[in-house]
């Protein structure tokens, strides 16, 4: 097992799949990790909240969105993030 990536080292990986694996025009991710302190989950992995908007999503459901977002963070889902709120928009969506 590999040692546990820092949060900034976290966060940047996570940005880069990201970049890579979906081409967003616009992308915030937020390390909400400080706001679940002394929660069991905090324990487990950050917490993050990605807000993304990519020519990827046009057309596709809600689901399928979160499917693309989470297929490119694997690796970091079992190894790093507890939880992870996403907020998915074609381009032109509000």
């Amino acid at each position: 097992m590999t040692a546990p990536l820092d949060q900034a080292t976290l966060r940047a990986e996570m940005l880069a799949a990201l970049q890579a694996a979906l081409a967003p025009q616009q992308l915030e991710l937020i390390d909400d990790s400080h706001l679940h302190a002394g929660h069991a989950g905090a324990r487990e992995g950050a917490h993050f909240t990605v807000r993304i908007v990519a020519a990827a999503f046009a057309g596709r459901a809600r689901v399928a969105r979160h499917r693309l977002v989470y297929d490119a963070l694997r690796p970091w889902m079992s190894d790093g993030v507890h939880a992870l709120a996403i907020d998915a928009r074609a381009p032109g969506e509000a």
